[in-house]
């Protein structure tokens, strides 16, 4: 199979089933699927479209197959789905929300064939941001799909219709209510400010930041923050809004964490700053996978951080969970 060997896509069909799925272990799987039914099927290739192409539309159906045996097709943010906390969390309780997760950036490195079609309205690291996956959820699965294939892929309505087979005009109906959706969930440009950040200024933020945590400076922290600033924390449904309630529930939370100090790993995630957090419970002692920190910045000040505590997250990400 040579130059039409399906493994060589292996990586942007994960970030295509990701942002379908919105969680990594679910896209790994999808790949996974997909690259079986391809080449069982490969003998079967009538080459009326490239191989890439080919792959993506049966990416396209096994993840819609999964979002059909889901209880609930999106995945979601706290912030997005309940008004902010008021009040200190109450004592663990199991939730069984599907949750968003992160995507490491190094799943996306060497990503081969990744220009989008002439029709594409988002580039790449706009399309794997978290707001851009969080905001898609909301859409109904076909239409999820119809998005990525048209406004992220750059498939023309044609191809994207020989997917689903259904009419053109299906698709461009499909195409603009969720255009529409997305909309209220994204508004126009949110996707591409995070990226806009003097890289200078990013690295002091960061720099910054790493020094706040792992001094247990809550002023320093707090410094860091716009004023309207989110920090939420899946899978607990809380999150807070604003400097003064993260203030107060950051102070309850390092006093009751059993941690005695913190350490913090650069990571990239969602083309977007992040962090591994550990923490150890005595001076000596080793450090334990504590939670994975997402950063999205605005204007050089940290706008959401998305604490996500799931210790198989660091597993993806390929990094120890206890250092």
């Amino acid at each position: 199979m040579t130059n039409a060997d399906p493994e060589r896509y292996r990586r942007e069909l994960q970030a295509h089933c990701y942002r379908m799925l919105g969680s990594t272990h679910e896209a790994e799987d999808a790949v996974q699927e997909t690259l079986l039914r391809a080449w069982r099927a490969f003998d079967r290739f009538e080459g009326r479209t490239s191989v890439r192409n080919w792959l993506y539309r049966i990416a396209t159906n096994v993840s819609l197959s999964m979002l059909a045996r889901r209880s609930a097709a999106g995945r979601v943010v706290p912030h997005f789905i309940a008004p902010a906390s008021t009040g200190l969390p109450e004592a663990d309780q199991p939730s069984d929300v599907p949750w968003l997760e992160p995507y490491p950036d190094a799943a996306l490195e060497d990503v081969p064939d990744s220009a989008p079609g002439p029709h594409a309205r988002y580039e790449l690291h706009e399309a794997t941001q978290l707001a851009f996956v969080a905001a898609i959820q909301y859409l109904p699965p076909r239409q999820r799909a119809t998005l990525l294939l048209r406004d992220v892929l750059g498939w023309s309505a044609a191809e994207t219709a020989e997917t689903f087979a259904v009419s053109v005009a299906s698709v461009n109906s499909a195409l603009q209510r969720a255009r529409e959706t997305l909309r209220k969930h994204l508004p126009e440009g949110e996707a591409t400010k995070a990226a806009r950040v003097d890289d200078e200024h990013v690295r002091r933020l960061l720099d910054r930041y790493v020094k706040a945590w792992e001094n247990a400076d809550l002023d320093a922290f707090v410094a860091l923050l716009r004023e309207d600033a989110i920090f939420s924390m899946p899978p607990r449904p809380e999150w807070y809004r604003g400097r003064a309630a993260i203030r107060t529930f950051l102070t309850w939370a390092w006093n009751e964490s059993g941690y005695h100090a913190f350490r913090l790993v650069p990571l990239r995630a969602n083309h977007q700053p992040a962090f591994a957090l550990y923490g150890r419970s005595e001076e000596g002692s080793a450090w334990h996978a504590h939670a994975i920190h997402v950063l999205t910045l605005r204007d050089a000040e940290i706008a959401v951080l998305s604490h996500f505590m799931d210790e198989a997250l660091f597993s993806r990400f390929g990094i120890a969970t206890v250092l």
